[in-house]
């Protein structure tokens, strides 16, 4: 007789947790940003974690430079064009262990209705019991893709040679999850 395994859902702590990406900016320093809402859940069959499924959702227009100029541009129709795609999504697809506390994790993310695979390393921080009595898991996350990938192609030449935009884009995530009841 065959057994199902219960999974245990978990929830996206956002006050705890944080999106943020870097590129490089006339190649010789990176900009930050953030996005400032978004919400997930995973679905775990254990405490390890291993083989959960992943879901994420991000508020385009939310993105943050810390340049409102900057940030209207990306927010536009030369990269997320927010207005006619608000939404960008993150589904997992395999989330395995590589060796203690690491994981690789394979999904597919969709900017301005294209979606491509990614694979992104995570590292697994520990379960702790916050003073509240709710259980809390953290994770980092890192990874690069290439933005054209997704049709954010606007670039522009430097005289010197070299474009003002690289093509790479570095992500990063601290994540806090809190169990579901």
């Amino acid at each position: 007789m065959e057994t199902t395994a219960t999974k245990t859902k978990w929830q996206l702590d956002t006050a705890h947790s944080e999106i943020t990406f870097k590129v490089k900016h006339l190649m010789i320093s990176n900009v930050k940003g953030s996005f400032r809402k978004f919400d997930g859940s995973i679905n775990a069959v254990s405490d390890s974690f291993e083989d959960a499924g992943i879901n994420l959702n991000i508020d385009a227009v939310s993105v943050d430079t810390g340049d409102l100029q900057r940030d209207g541009h990306l927010r536009g129709g030369d990269f997320f064009d927010s207005e006619k795609f608000p939404a960008i999504h993150f589904q997992s697809s395999s989330f395995v262990k590589n060796g203690k506390g690491n994981y690789v994790l394979n999904g597919d993310l969709t900017i301005k209705d294209q979606t491509h695979p990614v694979t992104l390393d995570v590292e697994f921080g520990g379960i702790m019991k916050d003073p509240w009595g709710n259980n809390k898991a953290g994770f980092t996350v890192q990874g690069t893709i290439n933005r054209k990938d997704w049709g954010l192609n606007w670039n522009a030449a430097l005289e010197a040679g070299g474009v003002l935009v690289s093509d790479e884009v570095k992500i990063a995530a601290e994540v806090q999850l809190v169990k579901s009841a």
